[in-house]
C-alpha cells in the first residue's frame, strides 16, 4: 500500500545507538541523565532571563533563545532516543519520521545562526565597546533572531522537501537512534543525487557561513584581550572565550564530520557517535558555558529564589 503515492513504506525502525543487550541500560540511564540536564539547565535559563529585567540585554536575548531552541530540539529526539535503549523494537511511522527529520533540521539550523549571532555580540562588546548601543540596538538583535529563523526554516523545508520525493520500498531499518537526513536517504530506492547535492549545499552554508562568522569573530576578540594590561583579567577573558571556543568547536565540527565528508568514508556507526555531539552533549553544555559562571546569572538566580521564598 504506498503511502502519499511516494512511498511503499509506511513506518520505519530505528536501531538505535547500539544493539549491544548490556550496553542499553547502562545507556538509558546516562542518556536519561543528559536529558533531565539539559531540559533543566535550558528552562531554568528561560525562566531566569524572562524572570529577571537586567538580564534584558542583547547578550541575554540571545541566550534565552539559544536555551529555548535547545529544549525544543532536545525534545524532538531524545525521547525516541531513550525507547530504543528498552524497547525490542522502535518503530516510527512515515509521517513521524518526516515531521521528526523537519524539527531536527530548523532547531539545528537556527542553533547554528544564533551562535553566530552571540559571536557576533560578544565581538562588538569587547571590541568596539563604544558602538555597543548603537550596533546592538533591540531592532537589530529582532533582526538577527528573524533571520536565524528564516534561514532555519527555508533549510527544514529545503531538507524534507527533498526527503519526500524520495521512494521507500522494502528497506525500513534506520541505522540510527533518530530519523536523520543521511540514514534515511540511504533507504530510498530511487536515485539520491538531488538530495545529496541539496544537502551539500544546504549544510554547507549553514555550517561554513557561521562557523568562519564565529572564528573571525572570537579571532578579533582574542587578539582584543592579549591586548589587556591585567594578567587577572586577561585570564578571566581568555577563559570564557576558550570555553565558548570548545563549545562551537564541537557543535559545528561533529555536523561538519556527519554532512560534509565524502560518502566512501568511515561509516554511519562513526557518523550516530559523532552525533551524540551536537544532538546531546552541546545542548546539555551551552547552560554551563554560557551562563552558569556567569556572574549575573547567578545574582539573578539568588534574587529569583528569595523571591519565591517571600511568597
Amino acid at each position: 500500500m504506498a503511502f502519499g503515492n511516494r512511498s511503499f513504506v509506511t513506518e520505519f525502525i530505528l536501531i538505535g545507538l547500539t544493539d549491544q543487550p548490556n550496553l542499553q541500560l547502562p545507556l538509558f540511564f546516562l542518556f536519561l541523565v543528559m536529558y533531565i540536564v539539559t531540559m533543566t539547565g535550558n528552562l531554568g535559563l528561560v525562566i531566569l532571563i524572562g524572570l529577571n529585567s537586567h538580564l534584558h540585554t542583547p547578550m541575554y536575548f540571545f541566550l534565552f533563545n539559544l536555551s529555548l531552541i535547545d529544549l525544543c530540539y532536545s525534545s524532538v529526539f531524545t525521547p525516541k532516543m531513550l525507547l530504543n535503549f528498552i524497547l525490542n523494537k522502535n518503530i516510527i511511522s512515515y509521517t513521524g519520521c518526516m515531521t521528526q527529520l523537519y524539527f531536527y533540521s530548523f532547531f539545528v539550523i537556527s542553533e547554528c545562526y544564533v551562535l553566530m549571532s552571540m559571536a557576533y555580540d560578544r565581538y562588538v562588546a569587547i571590541c568596539n565597546p563604544l558602538l555597543y548601543n548603537i550596533a546592538m540596538t533591540p531592532k537589530i538583535c529582532s533582526y538577527l533572531m528573524l533571520g536565524s529563523y528564516l534561514m532555519a526554516f527555508s533549510g527544514a523545508m529545503a531538507h524534507t522537501g527533498c526527503m519526500l520525493r524520495l521512494t521507500f520500498c522494502d528497506a525500513n531499518t534506520i541505522n540510527h537512534y533518530f530519523c536523520d537526513i543521511l540514514p534515511v536517504m540511504q533507504l530510498s530506492c530511487t536515485s539520491t543525487y538531488v538530495n545529496e547535492l541539496e544537502v551539500f549545499i544546504v549544510v554547507g552554508i549553514n555550517i561554513l557561513v557561521p562557523s568562519i562568522t564565529i572564528f573571525i569573530s572570537y579571532g578579533f576578540i582574542l587578539s582584543s584581550i592579549f591586548h589587556i594590561n591585567s594578567n587577572e583579567g586577561r585570564s578571566k577573558a581568555f577563559s570564557t572565550c576558550s570555553s565558548h571556543i570548545i563549545a562551537v568547536s564541537l557543535f559545528f565540527g561533529s555536523g561538519a564530520f556527519m554532512y560534509l565528508k565524502p560518502s566512501s568514508v568511515g561509516s554511519m556507526d562513526e557518523g550516530k557517535i559523532s552525533s551524540v555531539f551536537y544532538t546531546n552533549v552541546v545542548p546539555m553544555m551551552n547552560p554551563l558555558i554560557y551562563s552558569l559562571r556567569n556572574k549575573d546569572v547567578k545574582v539573578a538566580l539568588r534574587i529569583t529564589l528569595s523571591r519565591w521564598k517571600l511568597w
